[in-house]
């Protein structure tokens, strides 16, 4: 887990080498367009397509990196050491959600917000045409803010809990609640039990990730006592159970106000604000959020590291 997440925080995901996750998205596309094909277009029949799916991808995306590191260490035990360093990896995104986040700072400072928008629309999933400067600003800060968790405290922590394979089993859980884990006319039914999975599966993560940042305010002195009374506060208001966790304690600590109403695939959806608004938001704040991120991510992966030791170590006692 260390040597992945140093990996990552060097190279990143190459654009040029295929990413797992990626491969996975296209399994649950290909899957979706046959299950719809076999299943009748009721609600039930749509329930039981996306069920089988989740069963489906989850387990392909289980057996298939097992299978490689088994396959691995019959040939040497090193092998399997590098390829499951390569698959910690290939999980983790410190260095992707920071690099895709900042570039919505440079046209945003600049005073392009039609650039700003475009970068901002690859990294969230509501419509940004009708963003101002202060929407962009703060969509880009609620981003890596939730995907500290989902990015990257809650793959150390299934990766700790069984290696490379139980990570890749979390991330197959989460891909499939992003691609269709909403509550619209066409997922409503067929990606229910994706979006259930997912909220089972973060449950723990996205609670560690807050206390890892509430001590990340700390370190880095960040108003960590009004981000512990906006985390207390507020980290029930979103639909998720999970989602507002970091961005509650992300809120307090830079002192802003998030969340609120957005546009998904042309319909407004009215949410609770989170945080208060001691002050207005700031092409800045990125930057602070990515560093608050950046902490969070360190403290996660020394805790999942001894996490990991005290699991291996009562294994082989």
């Amino acid at each position: 887990m260390a040597a992945g997440f140093t990996l990552d925080l060097i190279l990143g995901d190459p654009h040029c080498i295929p990413h797992p996750v990626c491969l996975i998205g296209a399994g649950i596309s290909k899957g979706e367009k046959i299950l719809r094909r076999i299943f009748p277009k009721t609600p039930k029949g749509e329930l039981v397509a996306g069920s089988v799916l989740a069963v489906l991808i989850i387990l392909l995306s289980f057996a298939i990196p097992l299978g490689i590191l088994w396959l691995c260490g019959l040939i040497h035990p090193y092998l399997r050491i590098g390829v499951e360093i390569i698959f910690c990896y290939q999980i983790l995104a410190v260095k992707s959600l920071r690099k895709e986040s900042m570039k919505v700072y440079p046209p945003l400072v600049q005073g392009n917000l039609p650039e700003a928008r475009h970068w901002l629309s690859y990294i969230v999933g509501r419509d940004t045409s009708v963003l101002d400067a202060q929407r962009v600003t703060r969509a880009a800060v609620e981003t890596v803010a939730e995907n500290t968790s989902d990015g990257i405290i809650a793959p150390l922590f299934f990766m700790a809990i069984g290696g490379a394979p139980f990570g890749f089993f979390y991330k197959a859980i989460n891909t499939l609640d992003s691609m269709i884990g909403y509550k619209n006319e066409k997922y409503l039914y067929f990606g229910r039990v994706a979006a259930r999975l997912d909220d089972w599966a973060n449950w723990i993560p996205a609670r560690l990730s807050a206390l890892f940042m509430l001590l990340s305010a700390v370190l880095l002195r960040m108003r960590p006592k009004n981000a512990w009374k906006i985390w207390r506060r507020d980290r029930r208001n979103h639909a998720s159970p999970n989602s507002a966790q970091t961005e509650a304690v992300c809120a307090g600590a830079l002192g802003l106000q998030l969340a609120g109403d957005a546009v998904y695939f042309g319909e407004v959806h009215h949410k609770p604000t989170i945080g208060d608004p001691l002050r207005e938001i700031e092409p800045e704040d990125i930057r602070r959020a990515n560093r608050l991120m950046t902490c969070t991510a360190c403290i996660g992966l020394v805790v999942s590291c001894l996490l990991r030791a005290g699991i291996l170590l009562l294994v082989h006692i």
